[in-house]
């Protein structure tokens, strides 16, 4: 079975986004001398990941709009009612610090660089084009990717069957032609196994964390090992017969 295309995942997958909010959040904080209210900087950190994962779970289920989400996150996280402008003022301050901490992950461009010649690339995300078009362009590798897909857009999140499948429609290609590559063991690694793919789960953090993979996926603790999964399905390094 050949596998012609990779669907990537963007946040905590190619893009460090733990790193960036952290370090973003941290910054920000300070910034707005909000760091005394708490016991410590990192139980602030904490409590703003709690916030953020509640809010975005609020959003993939369709309950609240990608921009009422981070609305949601920074009332919740003040303990404070403020209007849209106030959230949306108080966000893009935070962006700000989140921004200038952004980076990919050191295994990204060899990874990308080695499936260069073998395989096309598409970007699948359960957030907004707005936002990853802008980051994919900032971090410089917007131009690797022949389409890039979003949930915000799509109207359909993962885990979602219809997520996985959209993207295998971009590239006009059954679901058995295709690998997901993402860093969420339930969301895109069991999802994109569900919806046929072949599904690749990213966990960085390494087999010492005990967590279990889902039934369906390749576990891989680097990128530099995708090649060798890509190589059981298909003629690694054989010149393309895409289509």
């Amino acid at each position: 079975m050949t596998i012609r295309a990779v669907v990537w995942d963007v946040d905590d997958t190619l893009f460090d986004y733990t790193t960036a909010d952290r370090e973003g959040m941290r910054a920000h904080l300070a910034a707005e001398e909000l760091l005394a209210g708490w016991e410590s900087a990192e139980a602030a950190l904490v409590r703003w990941r709690e916030i953020t994962d509640q809010q975005w779970a609020r959003f993939s289920a369709g309950e609240v709009s990608f921009e009422g989400q981070r609305r949601d996150r920074v009332r919740v996280f003040l303990g404070v009612t403020l209007s849209d402008a106030e959230a949306d003022d108080w966000f893009r301050r935070y962006r700000a610090h989140y921004e200038d901490a952004w980076a990919l992950f050191p295994d990204v461009l060899p990874a990308l660089d080695a499936l260069a010649a073998s395989h096309r690339h598409a970007v699948l995300s359960n957030s907004s084009l707005h936002v990853q078009d802008h980051k994919l362009r900032t971090l410089g590798v917007h131009d690797r990717f022949e389409a890039i897909l979003c949930a915000a857009e799509l109207g359909v999140s993962k885990p979602a069957a219809g997520a996985f499948l959209a993207a295998c429609e971009a590239l006009e290609l059954a679901p058995h032609e295709v690998a997901y590559v993402g860093d969420h063991p339930e969301i895109d690694g069991r999802g994109a196994a569900d919806a046929g793919l072949l599904s690749v789960w990213i966990d960085r953090r390494g087999p010492s964390t005990g967590a279990d993979a889902p039934v369906g996926p390749h576990r891989i603790t680097s990128l530099a090992e995708l090649p060798a999964i890509l190589r059981a399905d298909t003629r690694f390094g054989a010149p393309s017969t895409f289509r």
